[in-house]
């Protein structure tokens, strides 16, 4: 490989580590050409991607970003899965490849500003999905609203059960 396609690459890899709102580092010794491919669809699927990186390039450019604390996942043959949409959706992607195909090692990475290992990683990819995130959220902040006009509403009604039941009363 030529000098200047080096420098290119290196380029190409620092514009994506800052772009990238999650980065993870795996290991693909053993998996085969389709069951690349087919986590690189599953990937696209989620706006993120996966690619083969020599290892001097990118610790080149971790080094160029000032994350050269990342350098220890870059080990053997090296695999980089970025996501520049949504953080947790590359985690669980990946740990549900590993699942089926334990050749893939998902070694760590890096999550908005901070780095992760690989038990961090299966943690993220426990988690519910943003939306159902939100809506939990969303119960939260309306069940004391909810509970209040439900409290407001029982007195009235208490208050008419009881005259009603005079009323009965009077009418018998």
């Amino acid at each position: 490989m030529k000098k200047s396609e080096k420098v290119e690459q290196i380029n190409q890899l620092t514009k994506r580590l800052e772009s990238a709102k999650a980065m993870i580092f795996a290991g693909y010794r053993g998996l085969k050409v389709a069951e690349m491919n087919e986590l690189r669809s599953k990937l696209r699927q989620e706006q993120s991607q996966f690619k083969v990186v020599k290892n001097r390039l990118i610790k080149r450019a971790l080094k160029e970003k000032g994350m050269a604390d990342l350098e220890q996942y870059v080990d053997g043959p090296t695999a980089l899965a970025t996501s520049e949409a949504e953080p947790v959706s590359v985690a669980k992607v990946l740990m549900g490849f590993v699942k089926d195909h334990q050749q893939l090692d998902v070694r760590g990475g890096f999550l908005e500003g901070s780095v992760i290992s690989a038990k961090d990683i299966q943690t993220l990819a426990k988690l519910p999905s943003r939306e159902v995130l939100l809506g939990r959220a969303l119960a939260c902040m309306q069940a004391p609203a909810t509970n209040l006009a439900g409290l407001l509403m029982a007195v009235p009604r208490k208050l008419l059960y009881a005259l009603n039941a005079i009323k009965e009363t009077k009418e018998a």
